[in-house]
């Protein structure tokens, strides 16, 4: 009888462990932010994404276009664009809310697109044809790769950092930048897929199958094979101005926004067809989709808020004030 008592003793004891280290797990959740620029107030908003409150706004330079976070959540990194002549990179502190030294790019000018993977920080640099790589550790830039096309804009690696896909606007086509490394050293190969000229926004499908961009000139969808490595189909979508597309995380929809359209396009992925229209502004450029996928965020660039969109109700519950010409999001989790 004693030793079941025992037992029974340290199996509640076990069991009231487990509960107290998940109740501290829990308390020590990721704490999510929401990050959006500002293009005329010069500043990285930092909005907590529950309260719809900001916390903090901090300087940055003096054309911000687009913003990431690490892995960590506690770094954001800003680019500082300036048609393609400016080589900066802006780093902030997103537990102290404040400015960290700059990166300087050059020889890469114009840095534009970043993303964050495989702890570096990856970024386009549209005035030099080129997609760059840099050590956040020494905030070096390691490794830079010419794609020889024009205005090298938008970015997006693989989660194993071995497949870089970025859209050269002005020169219509979409870079697939392949590594095959050889005697322990990268091996890059690039091929070159024509799209639409003015193609910029695009994303690739959650599955990793397709790559879809739009078209701000034509306004077509030109949809990428990536295992063929070839342009699967074209959508004549009439979406002229449209600049960014995203999946949403569940990779059902796409979402689109144009800076000359007043609405939100959403497209069906399965049947690749329009399938909504959502009311925002007067246009929009940056999207975002929380990690939950229960809600979008659009910068609504001209009319100087972010609209927040139900993705179950599909209708706008909000809009954000993060500044005049709002731009780049990104989210980070801490």
């Amino acid at each position: 009888m004693k030793i079941e008592t025992t037992q029974g003793l340290k199996a509640f004891a076990l069991i009231f462990f487990i509960a107290i280290i998940s109740l501290q797990c829990h308390a020590q959740a990721k704490n999510n932010l929401l990050l959006a620029l500002s293009k005329s107030d010069h500043t990285l908003a930092i909005v907590d994404p529950g309260a719809l409150k900001v916390l903090a706004k901090v300087p940055v330079g003096q054309d911000p276009h687009e913003v990431i976070a690490s892995a960590d959540g506690k770094t954001a990194y800003v680019s500082i664009y300036g048609g393609g002549i400016f080589h900066t990179i802006n780093i902030i502190d997103l537990v102290a809310h404040k400015a960290k030294p700059d990166v300087d790019t050059k020889p890469l000018f114009g840095p534009h697109d970043l993303t964050f993977v495989n702890n570096k920080l990856w970024f386009t640099a549209e005035g030099s044809k080129a997609v760059g790589r840099l050590d956040p550790a020494t905030n070096n830039i390691e490794w830079s790769m010419g794609t020889g096309q024009d205005r090298t804009h938008m970015l997006y690696v693989t989660a194993d950092a071995n497949n870089i896909y970025t859209i050269n606007i002005n020169s219509g086509t979409v870079s697939l930048l392949s590594n095959s490394p050889q005697n322990g050293r990268e091996n890059w190969i690039q091929t070159l897929i024509p799209v639409a000229r003015g193609s910029e926004g695009f994303d690739v499908t959650p599955d990793n199958k397709y790559l879809w961009t739009v078209s701000g000139q034509d306004g077509s969808i030109s949809i990428i094979n990536l295992a063929d490595k070839k342009l699967d189909a074209t959508i004549d979508a009439k979406l002229v101005g449209a600049n960014r597309l995203k999946f949403t995380r569940d990779g059902k929809y796409a979402l689109i926004a144009s800076l000359r359209l007043g609405h939100l396009v959403v497209y069906d992925v399965a049947n690749r067809k329009e399938w909504k229209r959502i009311d925002i502004g007067s246009g929009a450029a940056g999207i975002l989709i929380q990690p939950d996928n229960k809600r979008a965020f659009v910068a609504c660039t001209p009319d100087n808020y972010v609209s927040i969109i139900d993705l179950g109700t599909w209708q706008v519950t909000g809009k954000l004030d993060v500044g005049k010409n709002p731009d780049g999001l990104a989210w980070a989790e801490q």
